[in-house]
């Protein structure tokens, strides 16, 4: 399900304040594949167990958030660093 584009054009970064992008498919495959390698945390050190279907990423690459059912959930704890993945 894809974001309205009015919608993604208000979204920001609870933290930093930063514009979300949709995250690419090739980027959300590699998130993917390390979620299943068991190599992912969320900001509050919780290790994710499942795939994520669709993602928002902030403008600099360095922060993602998860998509459920086509509501963004912007909570600061459940963020991936992208740092993390390679």
């Amino acid at each position: 399900m894809a974001l309205d584009p009015r919608l993604l054009e208000i979204l920001c970064c609870p933290l930093t304040r930063q514009p979300l992008q949709m995250l690419d498919a090739q980027r959300l495959a590699s998130l993917n594949a390390a979620i299943a390698a068991g190599d992912v945390r969320q900001t509050d050190g919780q290790a994710l167990s499942q795939a994520w279907k669709e993602a928002l990423i902030t403008a600099s690459g360095s922060r993602a958030y998860r998509i459920e059912d086509g509501i963004p959930v912007l909570l600061a704890d459940e963020a991936v660093e992208w740092w993390q993945l390679g």
